[in-house]
């Protein structure tokens, strides 16, 4: 009788499964995605963009600059004036470097600070430059 029981316990035992090895699978992918993951930064103020029949999406497009309709540029939910634009899009395309520029302009900004922020962009070494608008 004391084998049967024995060999009860040894089957018993061998039944079990180990999920170790699973958990630290699963938590190195969890690291593996959250690393590698893009971070989309809000430019900090909200724009009615125009209208395109035609409109695309960025590829590569990690900087994000919005123009207002009192032409107030925001880059990164901070105010700027259109010198410090520059700093700002260098300082960011020093954190993304494979990412380009999109610049939410509202329907109501003025052509010359959409200008300026594209020289600045040009003149931090971006050509990736893209203009945001709004499928009707």
């Amino acid at each position: 009788m004391r084998e049967v029981s024995d060999q009860h316990l040894e089957e018993e035992g061998e039944s079990e499964i180990n999920l170790t090895p699973m958990l630290d699978v699963v938590f190195i992918m969890l690291i593996f995605f959250i690393v590698t993951s893009v971070f989309v930064k809000d430019p900090g103020a909200e724009v009615l963009r125009p209208q395109a029949t035609t409109a695309l999406s960025a590829d590569k497009a990690s900087i994000f600059i919005a123009v207002t309709s009192d032409d107030e540029i925001w880059i990164d939910r901070r105010r700027v004036d259109e010198a410090g634009a520059r700093l700002a899009i260098e300082r960011l395309h020093t954190e993304y470097p494979e990412g380009g520029v999109v610049i939410q302009a509202d329907s109501g900004a003025h052509n010359q600070a959409v200008i300026a922020v594209m020289d600045a962009a040009k003149t931090a070494g971006i050509l990736d430059i893209t203009l945001a608008a709004s499928v009707p």
